[in-house]
C-alpha cells in the first residue's frame, strides 16, 4: 500500500501522535506499547490508536512471538514493516551513474553502479540512469509499484520548485532536459531532483562523519568543487538553488589568479570549470606536480589521472620534499577559498569528501595548518569517509524524508 493524497486532513494532535508513533517504532522496533508510549511521552490510548493508523497504513505488524509479562498475560509486540516500501537514491556524475534500493529503515537492499563514457551527451545519461535504476530494482526484485519516492542527485543547479536542472558542469546536454517525466514513467511515486553536494551532505548528517550536526558544511574536492550546507539543521540552498558553488569564487590575486573569464561564460559552458577549481582541483594538484617535476608526466601529457594524483600524496605521506611542497602549496590555495565561506557561515563542522579526501592526514594537516590564521572560530574539519556512496545515500535519505512527510500529513493513507 502506497501512501496517497487525501482530500480531508487530520486532527494536528493526531497527526503528532502518528508520527512520533512512527518514529518510536522505527527506531526501537519491535516494540511493546509500553515501550512506545516510554519512548513518546504518550497515554497508552494515544499510542494504541496510532499503532491501529499504522497497521491501516500497513506499516506495522504484530510479531507472532509474545513475551510473558510478571503478572503472566503475554504483551504485544509491534514491528515496523520496513519492506513495506522502498525509495531508490540516484546520483548521476559525469563519470558514473549509481542506483540504490532502500527500505522504509534505510537498510540498502540492492544497487547498481555503470561507468559512463567520455563525452556521453545529456540523452544517453539519460537512458543510462532509466537503466540502472531498472537493473538495481531488478536485483531487489522489485518493480516500480514498489517504489515509494525516487530522487536523483545531480551536478549543477536545480530549480526546487519544479525540478528542473538549470545548469549542469562537467554533463553537456543535461540541463533543462525532461528527467522528471522520463523518470515519472518507472513509478507512479514523487521523483524528486537534487543538486548532488546537498545530498551529500545530507548523506553525512545522516550516517557519516557528522551525524545529527545541526551546523555543517560539506566539500566535495575533486575535479569540481562544491559545497552543501547545512544551517539550524536544515539544508541551506540558497533563493536560486546556487548555494555552495564554491568553485566558481575567485579569490586569488596575480601572480595566483587563473586567466580571467567572463563568470557567465564560465557558468554557461558545462565544460568550463570556476576559478576556484581551476586552481585546487585534481588538474591543478596534477599540473602543480608536474611542474615541480614531482612525477614523471605519461607520454608527455599533464597527469590529470586520478592515480597520477593520489600518488602525488603517498608521496608526501612518506616524506618526499617535492612531493610535501606541492601539497603543502595546494592546501594553502584551498585553506584561502575555504576560510571565505566559513568566515560568513561559521559551521561547527566541515567535511571534506570526494576524491581528494583520500589523500588522509597529510592534507588535512596541512589544510588545517594554513586555514587556522585566516578564521576567527574553530570548526571541526574532518575526511569523510562514506567515499563515491555520499550522494546516492544521501539521496536515499531524502527520500525517506519525503516519505514520511508524506505520510505524516496523511496517516490515513
Amino acid at each position: 500500500m502506497q501512501p496517497h493524497e487525501s482530500a480531508r486532513g487530520p486532527h494536528v494532535l493526531r497527526q503528532i501522535n502518528f508520527g512520533a508513533v512512527l518514529r518510536a517504532v522505527r527506531e526501537h522496533s519491535p516494540a511493546r506499547v509500553a515501550d512506545l508510549m516510554q519512548a513518546t511521552g504518550l497515554s497508552r490510548p494515544a499510542v494504541t490508536r496510532a499503532v491501529a493508523e499504522l497497521r491501516d497504513a500497513g506499516l506495522v505488524a504484530d510479531v507472532d512471538e509474545t513475551a510473558q509479562v510478571s503478572m503472566g498475560r503475554p504483551a504485544q509486540w509491534i514491528r515496523f514493516r520496513a519492506e513495506a516500501g522502498h525509495v531508490v537514491g540516484v546520483d548521476v556524475g559525469s563519470h558514473k551513474v549509481i542506483a540504490m534500493v532502500a527500505d522504509l529503515a534505510g537498510k540498502v537492499v540492492a544497487a547498481r553502479q555503470v561507468t559512463v563514457g567520455e563525452g556521453t551527451d545529456g540523452a544517453r545519461l539519460l537512458q543510462s540512469v532509466r537503466d540502472v535504476i531498472a537493473e538495481a530494482l531488478a536485483k531487489a526484485d522489485l518493480t516500480g509499484a514498489d517504489v515509494w519516492a525516487i530522487v536523483v542527485g545531480t551536478p549543477g543547479i536545480v530549480e526546487e520548485s519544479s525540478g528542473e536542472v538549470l545548469l549542469a558542469p562537467g554533463i553537456p546536454g543535461l540541463a533543462h532536459l525532461p528527467v522528471l517525466a522520463e523518470l515519472r514513467t518507472i513509478t507512479p511515486s514523487p521523483v524528486l531532483i537534487e543538486n548532488d553536494i546537498n545530498l551529500a551532505v545530507a548523506a553525512e548528517r545522516w550516517c557519516g562523519a557528522a551525524v545529527g550536526s545541526d551546523s555543517l558544511v560539506f566539500v566535495h574536492w575533486g575535479v569540481r568543487i562544491g559545497a552543501g550546507i547545512i544551517i539550524d539543521g536544515k539544508p541551506y540552498r540558497g533563493a536560486h538553488g546556487a548555494a555552495g558553488e564554491l568553485g566558481f569564487t575567485d579569490v586569488f590575486s596575480p601572480p595566483e589568479a587563473p586567466d580571467p573569464s567572463p563568470m557567465l561564460g564560465a557558468v554557461s559552458a558545462a565544460s568550463e570549470q570556476g576559478p576556484f577549481e581551476r586552481m585546487v582541483g585534481t588538474q591543478a594538484i596534477a599540473e602543480l606536480a608536474d611542474a615541480a617535476d614531482a612525477l614523471a608526466a605519461r607520454n608527455g601529457d599533464v597527469l590529470v589521472q586520478p592515480d597520477a594524483v593520489a600518488a602525488v600524496f603517498a608521496a608526501a605521506t612518506e616524506g618526499d620534499a617535492t612531493a610535501l611542497a606541492v601539497v603543502d602549496r595546494i592546501a594553502a590555495r584551498f585553506a584561502r577559498g575555504l576560510a571565505a565561506l566559513l568566515l560568513v557561515l561559521d559551521p561547527e563542522e566541515v567535511i571534506i569528501g570526494g576524491g581528494l579526501s583520500r589523500a588522509g592526514e597529510t592534507l588535512l594537516d596541512a589544510i588545517e595548518r594554513h586555514l587556522r590564521p585566516r578564521i576567527l572560530t574553530s570548526p571541526r574539519l574532518k575526511l569523510s569517509d562514506l567515499g563515491g556512496d555520499a550522494v546516492a545515500l544521501g539521496a536515499v535519505r531524502r527520500g525517506l524524508d519525503h516519505v514520511e512527510a508524506r505520510l505524516l500529513a496523511h496517516p490515513e493513507a
